[in-house]
């Protein structure tokens, strides 16, 4: 299950035959792809930018594809479109006093679309719109609908279920592809406590919905959090194998509102697999070298499948290729840098897509290698995920 040290060479596909790309035209004097999670010590970072005689973005490619100083090619952007939600996971959110954006603040739809219109031109391929809850931000397949039309190879969006029965049609017919549903518990009572709103009931007729209009392969995303549902692993395995969804068990990562992470409340992706290969056998999808988040793997008798997303324990940093939007108009290279470069002013300002080109590439080349989660020296981010997207 963990990634190897040899380069990432599928972090440099999705290329187009006619670009000619080499990515070590791009890369900084002595670096190279990486496969590890260690992120540069503060000073060794400024060690190295004062070593440089150049301005940090004098290497920077202006043409071809979003890359980074590390060989990793961007295609894959979130956007999210709000940083409400209709519910307040205890892994996410605070039960009150949460403080959400003005309006005014959020991007608009046409802002979205703008952004989205750049990225599609520098090479991202990949679309999936987060939040918050993004059910809740008004007239929705809008947005799905002007961003199909941009000819995104993938167009999809994670929810937590409790509105998308109701929109699984429209949102189909507007154009998008997929959908991720959250679902941290199989039983009512306990799913309500992880929530602290919203019920199991309506969270399973939303995938039967989403289903029903071809939502599909739909995943179930499951937040695992010790002493809380780690006790329904097996159960979850079991719900994969009768249902043919995807579940997918996602480790606690420092990201939540209250600023509670606990490495000890994490269930390592380990664990996991272990659990359930003993009951059922189970066998890796792919290499698992590649960007992808999760870890694939089949039941050995072919009923059904289950991911990985071990992003404390066994972090992917080295393989990644995605990129955020904030619902606020801010560029983030990765879930757990403050890194910003706010692309909201350019628009607002009268700003030209060569602009906001520049920002996505600018973002891009800033990234560290990793997210350091599991060096001292790591601070979480100011902002939880429900601001960032997920």
């Amino acid at each position: 299950m963990a990634l190897t040290n040899e380069t990432p060479n599928s972090a440099i596909q999705g290329i187009g035959e006619s670009d000619q790309f080499d990515a070590s035209l791009f890369m900084e004097p002595g670096s190279t792809p990486v496969a590890v999670s260690v992120r540069p010590h503060r000073a060794g970072l400024e060690g190295h930018a004062a070593t440089n005689s150049r301005s940090p973005d004098a290497a920077m490619p202006q043409v071809g594809p979003l890359i980074d100083r590390y060989g990793r090619v961007h295609n894959d952007l979130r956007i999210s479109v709000t940083d409400r939600c209709n519910l307040r996971c205890v892994y996410c959110m605070s039960e009150e006093g949460m403080t959400f954006l003005p309006r005014a603040e959020l991007l608009t739809f046409d802002e979205m679309t703008r952004v989205a219109r750049v990225a599609h031109e520098l090479g991202v391929t990949s679309i999936r719109l987060t939040g918050g809850e993004p059910l809740v931000r008004r007239r929705l397949p809008e947005l799905v609908s002007n961003l199909a039309a941009i000819g995104f190879d993938d167009l999809a969006l994670t929810t937590n279920g409790m509105q998308l029965a109701s929109m699984a049609e429209s949102l189909v017919n507007a154009g998008l592809t997929r959908v991720n549903v959250s679902c941290d518990s199989l039983r009512a009572e306990r799913f309500e406590s992880i929530r602290r709103r919203g019920d199991l009931a309506t969270v399973l007729g939303a995938m039967s919905a989403a289903e029903a209009v071809g939502l599909t392969p739909l995943k179930v995303n499951v937040v695992l959090l010790r002493e809380t549902n780690d006790d329904e692993i097996l159960d979850f395995a079991a719900f994969a194998r009768e249902t043919g969804r995807i579940v997918r068990f996602i480790e606690f990562m420092p990201l939540d509102a209250q600023g509670e992470w606990d490495r000890d409340r994490l269930v390592p992706g380990r664990e996991v697999f272990e659990q359930i290969n003993a009951e059922w056998p189970l066998e890796a999808v792919g290499d698992h070298v590649g960007p992808a988040p999760a870890e694939r793997f089949r039941f050995a008798d072919g009923r059904g499948e289950i991911g990985l997303i071990s992003s404390v324990t066994q972090p992917f940093c080295g393989t990644c290729n995605r990129l955020r939007l904030t619902a606020d108009g801010s560029i983030r290279n990765c879930l757990y840098s403050d890194d910003e470069h706010s692309v909201r002013d350019v628009l607002r300002g009268g700003g030209s897509d060569d602009e906001i080109a520049q920002i996505l590439r600018r973002s891009v080349w800033a990234k560290f290698p990793g997210h350091a989660i599991n060096e001292p020296e790591f601070l979480r981010p100011v902002r939880s995920m429900s601001m960032i997207g997920g």
